[in-house]
C-alpha cells in the first residue's frame, strides 16, 4: 500500500475536521496568540520609528510559529538577493503568509479587504503589506503603490492568482500587476522569481486530495473553523521551491511574463505533489532564521 493510500485510509472515517486532538489543537492556538500579542507592540514600535527590525522580526516571528503550528518544510531552490525583487507564488491558504514570510524578509501584496479583517488585518499592516484595490480603473493606483516599494529595494510577495485554490492546482496568473516590475528603480528592471507552494504529507505520510484542504483555505470556507481544523492535526509537511529568476525585459509583454511564472510554479507544485523529485528531510526554518532579531 502506497503512503498516500495509507493516509487516505486513515482519513476514511470521516472529513478532515473530525481528525486529530482537541487538546493538541488549543495548546497550540493559546501558544500562537499569547507570542503574537507579545510581539505586536514590539512590531508596531519598529514601523513607526523606521527601525531595521521591522523587517528582522517579521522573518522571525514567522519562522518560530512555523514551529509551533507544527509545519515542516522542505525548501528547494535559492532565493533571490537582487533588490528589488517580485516574488510570485501560487496562494492556497492564510497559511502561505507564515510560510513564506518565515523565509523571505519582505511584505505581501494583499487585496484591499485583508486589511479589515480582525487579527489578520492587524499584522498584515505590522508587516508593512500594500493593500490593493482590484477593482476595475484602480489598477493605475495599485501599479503606484507597488512601484513605490520596489522603488525602495524591498522584497514583495504577490499572489497573481488573485484568490486562494484547492492546493491540487495552480489557477490562471492575472498579469495587471506585473506591470510594477517592468521599470525598476532609476530604470533599472525588478528581479521577477516564481515560487512555488505545495502541501505534501502528513505526519511524513504523502497526502491526496482528500486531506489536502486541511491547508488550503479557498471558496466558502469559514475561516477559525478551518484554522481550529489545522492545529489539531499533526505535523503538516510542505514543499517550497525557488524556481530561477528571470528579468521581465526578456519578455514580450506582461502576459507572456506572468504565462513563464505560472507554467514554472505549476511545475514545481505537480513534481512536489507528485513526488517526481527526489526525496529530502523536511527542515524548519534555519537557525539564522530563527534566532531572535537584533
Amino acid at each position: 500500500m502506497t503512503g498516500e493510500a495509507v493516509a487516505e485510509g486513515r482519513a476514511a472515517a470521516g472529513p478532515p475536521g473530525r481528525l486529530g486532538s482537541d487538546a493538541l489543537g488549543a495548546s497550540r492556538l493559546a501558544v500562537y496568540g499569547l507570542f503574537t500579542l507579545v510581539l505586536m507592540p514590539v512590531q508596531a514600535l519598529a514601523v513607526a520609528l523606521k527601525l531595521p527590525l521591522r523587517t528582522a522580526l517579521p522573518l522571525w516571528y514567522h519562522g518560530v510559529c512555523l514551529r509551533i503550528l507544527g509545519f515542516d518544510l522542505t525548501v528547494r531552490g535559492t532565493m533571490s538577493r537582487d533588490r528589488p525583487t517580485l516574488f510570485v507564488s501560487n496562494h492556497c491558504s492564510y497559511l502561505d503568509i507564515t510560510v513564506l514570510g518565515a523565509l523571505i524578509p519582505g511584505s505581501f501584496v494583499a487585496k484591499r479587504e485583508v486589511g479589515t479583517w480582525p487579527f489578520f488585518g492587524w499584522l498584515a499592516k505590522l508587516q508593512r503589506t500594500v493593500f490593493v484595490d482590484r477593482r476595475p480603473g484602480a489598477a493605475r493606483n495599485q501599479r503606484s503603490q507597488i512601484e513605490r516599494r520596489l522603488a525602495d529595494g524591498d522584497f514583495l510577495i504577490l499572489f497573481p492568482e488573485g484568490t486562494s485554490s484547492d492546493g491540487n492546482r495552480v489557477l490562471p496568473f492575472k498579469s495587471a500587476l506585473f506591470a510594477a516590475a517592468e521599470v525598476g528603480p532609476e530604470g533599472r528592471p525588478v528581479t521577477v522569481q516564481p515560487v512555488s507552494v505545495a502541501c505534501t504529507a502528513l505526519d511524513g505520510i504523502p497526502i491526496g486530495r482528500w486531506l489536502r484542504p486541511a491547508y488550503a483555505w479557498y471558496g466558502d470556507m469559514e475561516l477559525v473553523s478551518h484554522m481550529w481544523q489545522m492545529v489539531r492535526l499533526g505535523r503538516i509537511g510542505l514543499v517550497v521551491e525557488f524556481h530561477p529568476p528571470v528579468d521581465p525585459r526578456t519578455f514580450g509583454s506582461r502576459k507572456d511574463l506572468a504565462r513563464h511564472c505560472r507554467d514554472a510554479v505549476a511545475d514545481g507544485m505537480s513534481r512536489a505533489l507528485s513526488g517526481r523529485d527526489r526525496p529530502e528531510a523536511p527542515t524548519a526554518p534555519t537557525d539564522e532564521a530563527l534566532a531572535p532579531p537584533a
